[in-house]
């Protein structure tokens, strides 16, 4: 702001200073007051940004905006709660929006009068045409996948656009779909950067067109030595399809985990993305 005024007060002191000695020239040289003044506009629309420490003074940064894709049983409120502390520890860097899937996965405990007792939440698709899944079913179903899709292509649509897209487990598994038809030109959105957690590749047959190229562009893989759910293995083969892929493999399960021993690694990324948008 202080640099605005005095900028302001520059271009209106040589404009006087034109006028009064009638110097032809300096209309031509020195812009007229009203040139200044899509400086205003030009400092306001960088309202959205924050002060990142450079070491030599500061730098100016737009956070990064991230879509994330929630686990099977799980919706995108479910998900954001569980990744309270993992926003907390980034929230200087970027702005983390979630989205919930169409598909709803039938509970796991019928109600006694044959309503539902619990929630089942929303998966991306189904391995089996029962409407259930499992990340190990090697089959020919993908039942709810198109839904799915569209639904995220119109989330982004709506409310995008989006630097880079996050995904857990089932919603990893989708991302690296996503990724696929960016890859083959057949996505009608784009994205810089995507980070997995808990992921790995689908085994229905459906989707295997989607793994004939090599994803090109920047990823995270984030998984854990303990992991029940998503054994540490299938982190591992999902690798292959990726050009060179960053890992952060942690000692815990099936979750993203948020503490210090992670944090350098996620925002040393972060920052390298901020840097391609």
């Amino acid at each position: 702001m202080l640099f605005l005024i005095c900028l302001l007060k520059q271009c209106s002191l040589l404009n006087h200073l034109c006028g009064r000695h009638h110097h032809s020239s300096c209309t031509k040289q020195i812009p007229p007051l009203q040139t200044c003044i899509p400086l205003v506009s030009s400092l306001q629309s960088r309202s959205n940004t924050h002060l990142l420490d450079s070491g030599m003074g500061g730098a100016e940064q737009t956070k990064l905006r991230i879509l994330c894709l929630h686990g099977y049983r799980q919706t995108g409120t479910t998900f954001r709660e569980k990744t309270g502390a993992f926003r907390k520890l980034l929230k200087k860097h970027a702005e983390f929006v979630f989205v919930t899937s169409p598909v709803r996965v039938p509970p796991l405990t019928p109600g006694s009068d044959g309503g539902d007792k619990d929630d089942g939440g929303c998966g991306w698709w189904f391995s089996q045409p029962n409407d259930y899944f499992k990340a190990q079913d090697e089959s020919e179903c993908v039942k709810g996948y198109n839904d799915s899709l569209k639904a995220v292509v119109d989330f982004v649509n709506e409310n995008g656009p989006f630097d880079g897209l996050l995904g857990f487990s089932q919603g990893g598994a989708m991302l690296g779909l996503l990724c696929g038809l960016q890859q083959q030109g057949n996505l009608p959105f784009s994205f810089k950067f995507a980070i997995f957690a808990s992921a790995f590749k689908s085994r229905s047959s459906p989707h295997q067109a989607l793994y004939s190229e090599k994803i090109t562009l920047p990823t995270l893989h984030v998984f854990g030595e303990e992991d029940q759910v998503i054994q540490k293995h299938m982190s591992d083969e999902f690798l292959q399809y990726f050009h060179e892929p960053q890992t952060l493999v942690h000692p815990g399960g099936h979750f993203i985990p948020a503490t210090g021993a992670q944090k350098a690694t996620y925002v040393t990324f972060l920052e390298k993305m901020a840097q391609l948008t």
